[in-house]
């Protein structure tokens, strides 16, 4: 899994943190767990506070559902 892979993500991360309400995540935590994930495998250093933003916005999208 890369950066790009952004609903991916987001799907990984609303099953393994389902009590998390994704609103009010803090980026530091978010950037914490994607890298964390298995199956992850890009350059910790390359995500950026659009691509959080991005994942965020699908987390959310996930949860609402």
């Amino acid at each position: 899994m890369k950066w790009t892979d952004v609903q991916r993500i987001a799907e990984e991360l609303f099953e393994q943190h389902d009590d998390v309400d994704p609103r009010y995540i803090r980026f530091t935590d978010l950037h914490r767990w994607v890298c964390e994930l298995d199956g992850f495998s890009d350059d910790h250093n390359r995500s950026n506070e659009k691509i959080l933003e991005a994942i965020q916005m699908a987390w959310i999208a996930e949860w609402q559902d």
